[in-house]
């Protein structure tokens, strides 16, 4: 299980967990932190809306941006100048190619470095760690050795990239000291460019490379908190990162540390104000998550306090935003994981009055033209799932939502 907001980016949320690494391609990326490309709820199958990206200077708490971290930190043609160059290993902003610092599998930069022997070509480790034979060339693999070198060149790479941003004052523009020049190569943002090596190696189940790049972007912008106090921007990328950070540990079955990143996410997302659909959905994941781990573990209790919290938090989007189709999808969604926990607890009249309430919503939701197939195959999914409980019970809303 994994989006997000954007934070992450399904940006979101969060992509499957269980995917194969897949073959590299040149289209440019996405951003890491929208709903399209976030894996929050892979396996809830939370509702996905319409993402801003948190890490776009120009989003706030009350209108989400739909701008893109690849275009954060740009001044206006009006107060700047943007010098065309390109950055020589392929990590370009504006397009995405594998360079020698990529590893082939999980097209993500290199983690743990290793050299198959004797071919000598160069994989992470988790990654090299299912294969027999090399997976570029073919050849034997007769041993493996850490090349801590090249490892120390991409970790420098990392330290060092997109952050040069620098003034530029010639003699035509010495009165005006605000006008910079900001190279194209460099002007995705550290975070963001963070989020999208993490996001790949995700993907390809390099969990350890993932946590490791998501970590380096929760101190940056703890670093930021610090320097600038608890802003709205900051603590909505902090919140969605730390939930990525959530689904890294999950995935590696470290329970007890994913409830602690969700937790903390919980926190820094409940500072901003409700009325915002991206953070609302991205809080109410959080709370669901916590409650999946709690019923994985037994604690049927704590897990329906959790779906309960979720479950209040989108009735209570729903009533700001009455007209949005993901938000009834969203509630219907909790509805289901708290009967099912009601059922668990042998209150089968709590259960069969949730799961009716559910069905209820479902019929009333009109979907039009312009709302997309998946939405309109989503609340099918869903008004089966909930049918079939009040029929015939046979699946846990957590397995099967």
């Amino acid at each position: 299980m994994t989006t997000s907001v954007c934070p992450f980016s399904k940006a979101a949320r969060p992509d499957n967990a269980s995917s194969a690494p897949k073959q590299a391609d040149t289209t440019p990326s996405a951003c890491p932190f929208s709903k399209a490309a976030r894996s929050d709820d892979a396996k809830q199958g939370e509702t996905t809306a319409s993402a801003a990206c948190p890490f776009s200077k120009s989003a706030d708490a009350s209108a989400p941006s739909k701008g893109c971290p690849e275009k954060e930190g740009r001044l206006s043609k009006e107060d700047s100048a943007t010098v065309p160059a390109k950055c020589p290993f392929g990590y370009d902003s504006q397009t995405f190619k594998l360079g020698p610092f990529s590893c082939m599998l999980c097209q993500s930069l290199l983690f743990d470095s290793t050299r198959c022997v004797p071919c000598t070509h160069v994989f992470c480790k988790v990654c090299l760690a299912r294969f027999k034979d090399c997976p570029l060339c073919g050849a034997d693999i007769e041993s493996i050795e850490a090349d801590e070198n090249l490892q120390k060149l991409v970790d420098q790479f990392i330290e060092g990239h997109a952050r040069i941003k620098r003034s530029l004052v010639n003699s035509a523009d010495k009165e005006d000291d605000n006008k910079k020049v900001i190279y194209a190569d460099v002007s995705m943002e550290r975070g963001s460019f963070l989020v999208q090596q993490a996001m790949r190696a995700f993907q390809a189940q390099n969990y350890e490379s993932a946590k490791s790049r998501l970590a380096m972007c929760t101190e940056d912008i703890r670093d930021q908190l610090e320097r600038e106090g608890n802003t709205p921007e900051l603590c909505s990328q902090l919140g969605a990162v730390l939930g990525m950070l959530g689904d890294c540990s999950r995935a590696m079955g470290d329970s007890s540390s994913a409830v602690n990143h969700f937790e903390e996410s919980i926190e820094f997302l409940m500072k901003l104000p409700m009325h915002d659909l991206e953070i609302t959905h991205t809080l109410s994941v959080s709370l669901n998550k916590i409650g999946d781990v709690k019923y994985n573990d037994g604690d049927l209790q704590a897990a329906r306090s959790y779906y309960i919290r979720a479950l209040n938090v989108r009735r209570d989007a729903m009533k700001l935003h009455p007209n949005a189709p993901s938000q009834i999808l969203d509630v219907a969604v909790s509805l289901a994981k708290v009967a099912d926990i009601d059922r668990s607890l042998t209150n089968e009249d709590a259960a069969i009055d949730g799961f009716k309430e559910g069905m209820k919503l479902l019929d009333s939701l009109k979907l039009d033209s312009e709302d997309s197939a998946a939405l309109e195959q989503r609340r099918l999914s869903v008004m089966e799932f909930l049918k079939k409980q009040v029929e015939k019970p046979e699946q846990s809303a957590e397995t099967a939502l």
